[in-house]
């Protein structure tokens, strides 16, 4: 793994534990979650057939393997801090026959990348988690051959995404929440705010930006989950994991009833579906 000393230290520590395992686990669960955001995303990037992709904070490889499967005449680079994740990646390419794709546990803000290669970088909610922002877009640029296209969908804030703030709502009524961090700290959120996304690019050297609202459902615990398959999905997340460290047993059992009564309000046939908010964003070297 490319690093330098104390960069991104505490997000490669949180995706290489309990946090990666829970993706590994429930890699369909999570892909069918963010599957709207996907096709959108892969849409709006129009991959060429002989283009080479680089795929940023790729995960378990969904995205990755897509891409490629579009670039069949060039090929993808998937990049993740993620040991346990690049590991399933890997085994996803495999099992797809997808043989135009490598991957690599790296972190995007200080990876060596090769300058100028790409034609394009993707990322499914894969930007969020940097340190310093500026840098790593400033990095991910290098790898771009001038004009080449950057392509991500990152969340808006919290209040727009009912996946996570019912849930987390429902909870609160039992426990206190977790320090969510500072307005723009690495996390799901740090980049909810346009116009600073917008700043970061153009300080990181991109132009012709565009930043678009998406608005989808996400499927808490995948399509046709129950309500108590979704309780139980979201109480192995780290938010949940946090929430409940130092809890009495008695009251994260409250807690989950909490949780479970405020989804019910969510169940379809499709499964518990709630709203989610994203930016897709566009930009060229």
């Amino acid at each position: 793994m490319a690093t330098s000393d104390g960069v991104n230290a505490e997000q490669i520590e949180y995706w290489n534990a309990d946090e990666a395992r829970h993706w590994v686990v429930h890699e369909a669960k999570y892909d069918a979650m963010l599957r709207p955001y996907a096709d959108r995303l892969l849409a709006v990037a129009a991959i060429g057939r002989t283009e080479h992709v680089l795929d940023i904070g790729c995960g378990t490889g969904s995205t990755t393997v897509r891409g490629a499967r579009a670039a069949s005449a060039g090929d993808v680079l998937g990049v993740d801090i993620s040991r346990h994740m690049i590991a399933r990646a890997r085994e996803r390419a495999q099992e797809a026959g997808v043989t135009n794709v490598r991957f690599e546990v790296g972190d995007a803000q200080v990876e060596p990348f090769e300058p100028d290669r790409c034609d394009l970088a993707i990322s499914r909610f894969g930007v969020m988690f940097f340190a310093d922002p500026v840098a790593a877009f400033a990095n991910i640029a290098v790898a771009l051959r001038p004009g080449g296209r950057l392509t991500f969908v990152c969340w808006r804030e919290l209040g727009d995404n009912e996946w996570i703030l019912v849930p987390g709502m429902a909870a609160a009524t039992q426990l206190p929440l977790p320090d969510l961090g500072e307005p723009g700290a690495p996390g799901p959120f740090a980049l909810a705010d346009a116009d600073r996304v917008r700043d970061i690019l153009s300080r990181a050297g991109f132009g012709n930006i565009g930043i678009e609202e998406v608005r989808e459902p996400v499927l808490i615990g995948g399509h046709g989950g129950t309500v108590d398959e979704a309780a139980e999905f979201l109480r192995g997340t780290g938010f949940a994991r946090r929430l409940f460290a130092e809890a009495a047993p008695d009251a994260i059992a409250r807690a989950i009833d909490a949780v479970r009564d405020a989804l019910a309000e969510y169940a379809t046939t499709d499964g518990v579906s709630l709203g989610g908010a994203a930016w897709l964003v566009t930009a060229e070297r």
